[in-house]
């Protein structure tokens, strides 16, 4: 197998413009041209559709895609598999983080991490779950942390530690008078019903705790009129801290949020309102003893 071949192919898909693929790869363009039309020819097939200068994925171009980023992850695997082997402790964890697990979890675990394995360089991936699906599958990330509210069958998940999502309103908010004590949740009940007027503060639809808030509203039946949309993370506790309006947030990320005691926070007396932290990788991959001691530092450090 010409491994080279599979990546040639890669870079085309990914910039679309043969040009640009040659720039990323070192190459000259009239190299790369060559050597994807002598491809095409080998094969008897179109592996991507020229419009102008854009290069366009066939359906065939599309299953080559796939199964050359599976080929080159089993190469990766072989590759640090055999490190591993040899005893010598030195490469690269790529590692995929939402933007406000980084905040609290990074100070924690990096300067751990590399007395263990100083001769590995952790490169951080910061963006969304989906974001972070994406990279492990494409062989970008190795490990990626994150709230679990959908599988993936390519993927393995373990379990790192419970989370509770919570409804969550400023310090002495006039409707927390309304909550009560129910056995068997972590805090008071307050019903939803006696919010609907006021503005709800939600992450982006691509983000895990949207899903997961989504996921609780439906449930419940409720639907709030007067939203507000974010990315971020800490603004939406902030603005909660403030009054500016209510959200449903994971008890994680509110222990470590400087705002903590200006937050009121209620339980929700739903099933899925509690959801499992954990560290995905691919399924049947090779994971490297840097990788899974980095798994058990965050578990230690939740």
């Amino acid at each position: 197998m010409d491994f080279r071949e599979l990546t040639y192919v890669l870079a085309i898909a990914k910039y679309q413009n043969i040009t640009k693929a040659a720039e990323s790869l070192f190459v000259g363009q009239p190299t790369l041209s060559k050597f994807l039309s002598g491809l095409e020819e080998n094969l008897g097939l179109r592996l991507f559709d020229r419009l102008g200068k854009k290069y366009i994925p066939t359906y065939a171009g599309t299953k080559y895609i796939e199964k050359a980023r599976s080929i080159l992850c089993l190469r990766d695997d072989l590759d640090t598999e055999m490190k591993d082997i040899l005893r010598n402790d030195k490469g690269v964890l790529n590692v995929a983080f939402a933007s406000m697990r980084c905040a609290y979890l990074l100070p924690r675990v990096l300067p751990v991490f590399e007395q263990l394995h100083p001769n590995v360089t952790v490169n951080i991936l910061e963006g969304n779950s989906t974001e972070n699906d994406q990279r492990l599958l494409s062989g970008q990330a190795d490990i990626a942390f994150y709230s679990q509210s959908v599988l993936n069958e390519r993927l393995h998940y373990h379990p790192i530690s419970e989370e509770e999502l919570l409804l969550c309103t400023c310090r002495n908010h006039p409707a927390g008078k309304k909550a009560r004590i129910v056995s068997g949740l972590t805090h008071p009940y307050l019903d939803l019903s006696e919010l609907l007027h006021e503005r709800v503060l939600l992450m982006h639809p691509s983000q895990r705790t949207r899903q997961i808030t989504d996921s609780i509203l439906h449930e419940s039946g409720i639907h709030f009129m007067n939203t507000l949309c974010t990315s971020s993370m800490p603004a939406i506790i902030g603005l909660v801290s403030s009054g500016y309006g209510i959200s449903f947030l994971l008890d994680s990320h509110l222990r470590h949020s400087p705002e903590f005691d200006a937050i009121d926070q209620f339980s929700l007396n739903l099933p899925h309102s509690r959801c499992q932290f954990v560290a995905a990788t691919r399924k049947s991959s090779y994971l490297s003893a840097s990788a899974r001691d980095f798994i058990e530092i965050v578990r230690k450090s939740i």
